[in-house]
């Protein structure tokens, strides 16, 4: 019952950080003004957002990195595997856009930008998904994420599939898609984006362990990032 008690609490403290960090940064974010640079508020913001808390988390991370116990997967890993992952990945993401392009146009329910696709507005938000999105992202809830939880958390499911770690840290990336609003409290969320947040948290996850690498499923999340937002803007244009 005691070791219980000590990973659900290990559990809990992991999550705050991981979903402080990021609120951390939006605090940050919020003190620039942007309207001379993204005055539509495409892509500035949510920059500066995304290196900020890659920035909060980097030099805890190289101080734990010295004890070998914590392998944040710096390097390249395993070359072979991580490539793997990351082939097969490309492959099933096409497939899963293109069935999803055509739902969308038979079903006419395209959602549109928030913001005019201008070409300052589509690189801008283009560049932000390749450079930033993947990188600190998978800083954040993989690397870190699931190094630190699986310090713990020795179990797995799915016939040793899916790591308990991984499966944590794919829920809290969920999470981290909702919106909290503490006066008065408030959540907003996209129950589809929550449920496709997790099932790539657990395939980026999945890579990360299998190639001992960051830089696989960071390559993942941001191509994942950079074709469905392209593919979004160019059914934008025609449909």
């Amino acid at each position: 019952m005691k070791n219980v008690f000590l990973r659900l609490i290990w559990i809990l403290f992991i999550t705050l950080i991981l979903l402080g960090v990021p609120r951390i940064a939006g605090l940050f974010a919020d003190q620039f003004n942007y309207a001379n640079v993204d005055p539509d508020g495409a892509f500035a913001w949510i920059s500066i957002h995304h290196i900020v808390q890659a920035l909060l988390l980097l030099p805890v991370m190289f101080i734990l990195a010295r004890n070998k116990d914590y392998n944040f997967g710096f390097s390249l890993g395993n070359k072979k595997v991580g490539w793997y992952f990351v082939r097969l990945f490309a492959k099933i993401f096409a497939i899963y856009i293109i069935v999803s392009l055509i739902i969308v146009y038979l079903a006419g329910n395209f959602n549109t930008f928030p913001y005019p696709l201008t070409l300052k507005n589509i690189f801008g938000q283009l560049g932000f998904q390749l450079f930033f999105s993947g990188p600190s992202e998978e800083l954040i809830f993989r690397s870190f994420a699931i190094t630190m939880l699986s310090l713990y958390l020795k179990g797995s499911f799915f016939m040793g599939k899916l790591s308990s770690a991984n499966i944590i840290a794919a829920i809290v990336f969920a999470l981290a898609h909702v919106r909290f609003e503490f006066f008065p409290f408030s959540m907003t969320y996209d129950f589809f984006q929550l449920i496709y947040a997790a099932g790539l948290g657990l395939a980026y996850g999945i890579c990360y362990e299998r190639s001992k690498s960051m830089v696989y499923p960071m390559i993942m999340h941001s191509m994942s990032n950079v074709v469905a937002v392209g593919v979004s803007i160019f059914a934008g244009f025609i449909l």
